[in-house]
């Protein structure tokens, strides 16, 4: 069975400083012992959660780009994160799937948070990036997309009844503190009604809005377990690097054990 080896950093995020932000993960991306498959870093983590497009906002040839090309080809690993990018006279808050190689994928957030007026400063994404790695078949979402479970589920149809899209779901995020128990309730569900593993990836610290994040990164199984629930009593609102290792030995039991996809609503995401 292929295992899959992943670092989640939890961290403050310097507000609208993308050169002390990447400076500073570069630092604790290169201080990583063992050996990773992937890195998945916050929600614009090279920024916070700004709407200030016309100053920050990078073309995909930009620095942070740049920065993830060169961190993930020295550690040889994948990184994956939002940033805050610009296309087409556009915005877009856009998660980037860096490979050490120079390739990339990447995903537009769909569900833009109106209740911060993000709606108002970005374009929102029609389309789901379902990656691979190792094996594994990864779905990747921004923050806010977790309150829609239909963008995230498993797609049944005739031609591919009982066969599951991805293996693992990740949400990076800026999800506020006051929020803290939808946050963990939702990623818990995810995981148990997609039969996968799901990382939510948080931030600490306050914006400069003033608005405080509380951490509660977030690695679950198939069952809806939080395997890093021991870590998490001590760990919230810390910064944090979780190293965790998956394993489809148990994704695949779980699967067999309890077949219920089978059951599922056929649909499409129109």
């Amino acid at each position: 069975m292929s295992s899959l080896h992943c670092a989640i950093i939890q961290t403050d995020i310097f507000w609208e400083n993308k050169a002390r932000n990447l400076a500073m993960l570069e630092e604790k991306i290169l201080a990583l012992e063992e050996p990773v498959e992937l890195v998945i870093l916050p929600e614009m983590f090279s920024t916070g959660f700004s709407m200030n497009t016309n100053l920050l906002a990078e073309e995909m040839a930009g620095d942070t780009v740049k920065w993830m090309k060169r961190v993930s080809q020295i550690k040889k690993t994948i990184i994956t994160g939002s940033v805050m990018i610009k296309e087409n006279d556009n915005f877009f808050n856009r998660l980037i799937w860096m490979l050490p190689n120079g390739q990339f994928g990447y995903y537009d957030k769909r569900h833009l948070f109106g209740y911060a007026n993000e709606d108002q400063y970005y374009s929102k994404g029609n389309k789901r990036l379902i990656t691979s790695v190792n094996g594994w078949k990864v779905n990747l979402q921004i923050c806010y997309d977790l309150r829609f479970p239909v963008w995230s589920r498993q797609q049944c149809s005739e031609e591919n009844n009982a066969t599951h899209e991805f293996d693992l779901l990740i949400y990076v995020a800026n999800w506020p503190s006051s929020r803290a128990n939808a946050w963990k309730t939702l990623l818990c569900a995810r995981a148990i009604e997609n039969q996968c593993f799901v990382v939510g990836v948080n931030r600490i610290g306050k914006d400069g809005n003033d608005h405080a994040y509380a951490g509660d990164s977030m690695i679950i199984d198939p069952l809806g377990t939080i395997l890093n629930a021991d870590a998490l009593e001590n760990d919230t609102n810390k910064e944090k690097i979780y190293a965790v290792t998956l394993t489809k030995e148990g994704l695949t039991d779980t699967r067999n054990r309890f077949p219920f996809l089978k059951d599922a609503d056929k649909f499409y995401i129109m």
